[in-house]
């Protein structure tokens, strides 16, 4: 198969990377199916992508013109005969769980033509560990998206059974859909960034658990001394909160490290109460408007208005 032999791409699952994966493949020209095992999720999901095309559309980054095509462009559906029917390429972005993957990838191997390329978008695990679970573990590879809104990075993982007809094809499918490729040598938990990133959240979310300080003032320190806009507690509500903590409870139970255990039941609590993040309105912050994105937040000379209730709310 060539780059040109690509026209139809299935997203398997519906949450905050799958919207974003499909948006940029039908910005990008391609026919687009958004799968989930519940159809109740795609009136969420749809409304996200529409507002994440009125961001572009608003932005510059696209007409309305093109926006609006681009949003025919992407069709939902919860069967997956259906979803799988004529598909070219397969990106997955469900829960970071290797058994899921593995019984999802199993299912679709069953279901997609057999020149079907397939990737995992996940963020922490390697493709090995899922591989000869896919059935087609020569076509398979994970292919890592970062918040489309803020960067065209990728992450293209092989693991030691893809060949290189699949690295080449996913490396030019990255292109065509504008993104930067990172390709990496060999597998690695975290790719690159996410590798470097994930020890970040876990100092931070280790001194708000051992109730070293607050998380608004844990975020004020990393802003203030490395010029950022937002900080780790902020880039985890944007990722999403139940999505940071799924990974972080999943290596606490695999490694049982005490820290990381008691990281993830920190993060717990924010979940249970469905505070989730940008994507619920409240996580560690209350959006939008967060408080972090105020001029005199890195001061400290206001009340920060975070979600935790530990400071006074402002009116």
């Amino acid at each position: 198969m060539k780059i040109d032999d690509i026209r139809k791409i299935l997203i398997i699952g519906a949450g905050t990377m799958g919207q974003q994966i499909a948006f940029q493949c039908a910005i990008s020209g391609y026919e687009v199916v958004l799968y989930d095992v519940g159809p109740a999720i795609f009136e969420s999901s749809l409304k996200r992508i529409a507002k994440l095309a009125g961001s572009f559309r608003n932005s510059g980054r696209l007409t309305p013109e093109e926006a609006e095509a681009s949003l025919k462009r992407i069709h939902c559906s919860s069967q997956p005969e259906e979803a799988a029917k004529d598909i070219d390429f397969v990106s997955e972005s469900v829960p970071e769980d290797p058994a899921l993957k593995a019984r999802v990838f199993s299912q679709f191997n069953r279901l997609c033509p057999a020149h079907t390329i397939f990737t995992t978008n996940t963020s922490t695990l390697i493709p090995s560990m899922i591989a000869e679970a896919t059935g087609r573990p020569d076509k398979f590879a994970a292919f890592h998206f970062h918040d489309i809104r803020v960067t065209n990075i990728v992450d293209i993982m092989p693991h030691s059974g893809t060949s290189a007809e699949t690295l080449s094809l996913i490396q030019a499918f990255a292109a065509r859909i504008g993104q930067i490729a990172i390709l990496l040598k060999k597998e690695n938990y975290g790719y690159v960034f996410n590798a470097m990133l994930t020890e970040v959240f876990k100092a931070a979310q280790t001194l708000a658990a051992g109730n070293v300080a607050e998380v608004e003032d844990i975020d004020r320190a990393w802003m203030g001394i490395m010029h950022t806009p937002v900080g780790p507690f902020g880039m985890m509500d944007s990722i999403g909160l139940d999505t940071v903590w799924k990974v972080t409870d999943y290596w606490a139970r695999k490694g049982k490290d005490p820290q990381t255990l008691a990281n993830a039941a920190f993060m717990k609590e924010y979940v249970d109460k469905g505070r989730l993040g940008t994507k619920s309105g409240q996580g560690f912050y209350q959006y939008p408007g967060p408080a972090y994105s105020a001029p005199q937040f890195l001061t400290g000379s206001t009340e920060p208005e975070i979600a935790s209730g530990i400071k006074k709310q402002t009116t």
